[in-house]
């Protein structure tokens, strides 16, 4: 292993090692990125429990919540209850540039920070609506559907924000205040996806399961509760190496999600933090959103009842 460089007291290696043949982006490219948005990406990450993606040189790219054991002691991180796995996950807090180069140094790709502060994880700080194409190349669809969204809002009293998922698709965030527990949160948002959808089904649907799309975009209400979403100026391991980029409302038809990546996201933000900047202050769900939300069925629940009705159907008929 050889040191390149140090920063921060972090000693870097193996700097110009590509992170993946199609990254078209060497660990230094990584390194350098995010430490020029340090102080942009560290207030989304700050306090809340981390999950990363890593990619390792031989090995399958791997997300990791669970610090490794030789992680320095300096490196902040927080136990949580895991009841899935009956265990405790220590999670990392990136609340600082030496931790954030560290992990970078650990080919940590991605960015995942939970939705709730470490003091309270199961309290989201924001509402998120995850707009997933049909197709790679349809991101004009995304956007028409992200107009819906917008609409679903502001009819509700409600503003967000957009950013580039770093994939194919689109995020919302609404900061809320804090009064309303997980699954308000997650009522809230299956009856701003429904309100979104029913405003075109042309062109948007509510479907989990993929086949009852009908090529439509997919208006993802299930980030809530222990979700995670790649945060605003996290990179993606995809070819290119994007990034989860913050727009304005208005530059969205002007705009695809290739066009930020580790090498070109930092110009394009020329000196801003327009995550920041385009956040409104956190707002009060409504009663009567929650309300609606709590005669929606949960997506994930319901889709496996229909997956079993579907194959008590085909049993029946002997197929």
């Amino acid at each position: 292993m050889s040191v390149a460089e140090q920063r921060a007291g972090v000693d870097l290696t193996n700097l110009d090692q590509p992170l993946s043949p199609e990254s078209g982006a060497t660990k230094r490219d990584l390194v350098d990125y995010l430490d020029a948005v340090a102080d942009r990406i560290l207030p989304v990450l700050r306090d809340r429990p981390l999950t990363v993606l890593r990619v390792l040189r031989g090995r399958a790219p791997f997300m990791q919540k669970n610090v490794p054991t030789y992680t320095p002691d300096w490196v902040r991180t927080v136990s949580i209850w895991a009841e899935a796995s009956h265990r405790e996950i220590h999670y990392a807090l990136c609340n600082d540039r030496r931790t954030l180069l560290w992990l970078a140094n650990q080919r940590a790709v991605e960015y995942h920070p939970a939705l709730g502060l470490a003091g309270d994880v199961y309290r989201p700080t924001h509402l998120i609506l995850d707009l997933d194409p049909p197709t790679g190349d349809d991101f004009a669809a995304v956007v028409a559907v992200a107009r819906l969204v917008r609409q679903a809002l502001a009819d509700s009293g409600l503003a967000g924000a957009v950013k580039t998922s770093g994939s194919r698709g689109l995020h919302v965030f609404v900061p809320i205040d804090g009064s309303a527990p997980v699954d308000d949160v997650a009522a809230a948002t299956r009856a701003l996806a429904a309100r979104a959808a029913a405003l075109d089904p042309s062109i948007a649907t509510t479907a989990f399961i993929v086949s009852d799309r009908e090529g439509k975009v997919f208006v993802d209400a299930t980030r809530a509760g222990g979700a995670t979403v790649a945060a605003a100026y996290s990179p993606r391991l995809r070819p290119g190496t994007p990034v989860s980029f913050p727009l304005d409302w208005s530059d969205l038809d002007r705009v695809s999600p290739s066009d930020f990546t580790v090498h070109t996201a930092v110009d394009a933000l020329a000196g801003r933090d327009p995550w920041a900047e385009a956040m409104p202050d956190p707002q009060r769900l409504p009663d009567e959103l929650i309300a609606h939300g709590r005669t929606i069925p949960v997506a994930r629940v319901a889709a496996m009842h229909e997956g079993k009705r579907r194959a008590r159907a085909r049993r029946d008929r002997g197929e």
